[in-house]
Protein backbone atom coordinates (compact mmCIF):
# COMPACT_ATOMS: atom_id res chain seq x y z
CA UNK A 1 0.00 0.00 0.00
CA UNK A 2 2.63 2.53 -0.94
CA UNK A 3 -0.36 5.23 -2.77
CA UNK A 4 0.41 4.63 -6.25
CA UNK A 5 -2.49 4.51 -8.52
CA UNK A 6 -4.07 1.11 -8.58
CA UNK A 7 -7.40 0.79 -10.27
CA UNK A 8 -8.44 -2.70 -8.85
CA UNK A 9 -10.84 -2.71 -5.80
CA UNK A 10 -9.88 -2.99 -1.81
CA UNK A 11 -11.25 -3.65 1.00
CA UNK A 12 -11.11 -1.68 3.60
CA UNK A 13 -12.48 -2.23 7.31
CA UNK A 14 -13.78 0.71 9.35
CA UNK A 15 -14.65 0.50 13.01
CA UNK A 16 -14.93 3.47 15.35
CA UNK A 17 -16.13 3.65 19.20
CA UNK A 18 -15.29 0.33 20.12
CA UNK A 19 -15.23 1.72 24.03
CA UNK A 20 -12.90 -1.48 25.15
CA UNK A 21 -15.38 -3.99 23.29
CA UNK A 22 -14.99 -6.12 20.31
CA UNK A 23 -18.35 -7.63 19.20
CA UNK A 24 -18.52 -11.10 17.66
CA UNK A 25 -20.63 -9.68 15.08
CA UNK A 26 -18.08 -6.78 13.91
CA UNK A 27 -15.25 -8.77 13.99
CA UNK A 28 -17.10 -11.38 11.41
CA UNK A 29 -17.65 -8.27 9.24
CA UNK A 30 -14.00 -7.06 9.07
CA UNK A 31 -12.76 -10.42 7.97
CA UNK A 32 -11.14 -10.01 4.65
CA UNK A 33 -10.23 -6.40 4.96
CA UNK A 34 -6.98 -5.50 3.89
CA UNK A 35 -6.84 -2.77 6.16
CA UNK A 36 -8.82 -1.45 8.94
CA UNK A 37 -9.25 2.06 9.95
CA UNK A 38 -10.68 2.62 13.60
CA UNK A 39 -11.70 6.18 13.72
CA UNK A 40 -11.64 6.86 17.64
CA UNK A 41 -12.75 6.00 21.29
CA UNK A 42 -11.18 2.55 21.20
CA UNK A 43 -10.97 1.66 24.78
CA UNK A 44 -8.13 0.05 25.31
CA UNK A 45 -4.98 -1.08 23.50
CA UNK A 46 -6.18 -4.57 23.60
CA UNK A 47 -8.78 -3.60 21.00
CA UNK A 48 -5.66 -3.02 18.40
CA UNK A 49 -4.07 -5.69 18.85
CA UNK A 50 -7.11 -8.04 18.54
CA UNK A 51 -7.91 -6.23 15.28
CA UNK A 52 -3.95 -6.76 13.71
CA UNK A 53 -4.97 -10.63 13.89
CA UNK A 54 -7.30 -9.61 10.87
CA UNK A 55 -5.25 -7.18 8.89
CA UNK A 56 -2.81 -4.01 9.88
CA UNK A 57 -4.97 -1.29 11.29
CA UNK A 58 -4.12 3.01 11.02
CA UNK A 59 -5.91 3.84 13.98
CA UNK A 60 -6.77 7.67 15.82
CA UNK A 61 -7.24 9.29 18.93
CA UNK A 62 -10.77 9.69 20.20
CA UNK A 63 -12.12 11.81 23.09
CA UNK A 64 -12.29 9.10 25.67
CA UNK A 65 -9.05 7.80 24.40
CA UNK A 66 -6.89 7.82 27.38
CA UNK A 67 -3.36 7.17 29.39
CA UNK A 68 0.26 6.42 28.15
CA UNK A 69 -1.16 3.59 25.40
CA UNK A 70 -3.43 6.12 23.64
CA UNK A 71 -0.60 9.09 23.72
CA UNK A 72 0.85 7.32 20.58
CA UNK A 73 -1.97 7.45 18.56
CA UNK A 74 -2.29 10.74 16.31
CA UNK A 75 -5.35 12.94 16.24
CA UNK A 76 -6.13 12.48 12.42
CA UNK A 77 -3.81 9.98 10.27
CA UNK A 78 -3.98 10.64 6.45
CA UNK A 79 -4.75 6.73 4.81
CA UNK A 80 -3.49 6.02 0.81
CA UNK A 81 -4.72 3.22 -0.49
CA UNK A 82 -5.43 2.45 -4.41
CA UNK A 83 -4.07 5.79 -5.00
CA UNK A 84 -7.06 7.38 -3.10
CA UNK A 85 -6.58 9.89 0.06
CA UNK A 86 -8.55 9.18 3.05
CA UNK A 87 -8.53 11.52 5.85
CA UNK A 88 -9.27 9.92 9.25
CA UNK A 89 -10.24 11.97 12.64
CA UNK A 90 -12.63 10.74 15.19
CA UNK A 91 -15.08 13.70 15.28
CA UNK A 92 -16.47 15.39 11.95
CA UNK A 93 -16.69 19.02 13.82
CA UNK A 94 -13.13 18.66 14.12
CA UNK A 95 -12.37 19.11 10.95
CA UNK A 96 -9.89 21.73 10.14
CA UNK A 97 -9.90 21.77 6.02
CA UNK A 98 -11.69 21.53 2.90
CA UNK A 99 -11.13 17.58 2.08
CA UNK A 100 -12.04 18.31 -1.29
CA UNK A 101 -9.73 21.19 -2.09
CA UNK A 102 -6.91 19.35 0.18
CA UNK A 103 -7.57 16.38 -2.46
CA UNK A 104 -8.91 14.21 -0.05
CA UNK A 105 -11.75 11.22 -1.69
CA UNK A 106 -12.96 10.57 1.68
CA UNK A 107 -12.91 11.49 5.16
CA UNK A 108 -13.99 9.12 7.99
CA UNK A 109 -14.65 9.57 11.42
CA UNK A 110 -16.42 8.24 14.49
CA UNK A 111 -18.04 9.92 17.51
CA UNK A 112 -21.44 9.58 16.52
CA UNK A 113 -22.05 5.95 17.36
CA UNK A 114 -24.20 5.87 13.92
CA UNK A 115 -23.47 4.59 10.87
CA UNK A 116 -23.30 6.93 7.73
CA UNK A 117 -22.36 8.16 4.70
CA UNK A 118 -22.79 11.62 3.37
CA UNK A 119 -21.48 13.44 -0.22
CA UNK A 120 -20.21 16.93 0.05
CA UNK A 121 -18.27 18.56 -2.58
CA UNK A 122 -17.65 15.49 -4.23
CA UNK A 123 -16.25 14.19 -1.05
CA UNK A 124 -17.20 11.13 0.84
CA UNK A 125 -17.56 11.18 4.54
Amino acid sequence: MDGSPDHGQHVIGVISDTHGLLRPESMRELKGSELIIHAGDIGAPEVLDTLRHIAPVRAVRGNTDKGTWARALSDAEVVVIGGLHLYVLHDLNDLELDPGAAGFAAVVSGHSHRPSVEHRNGVCS
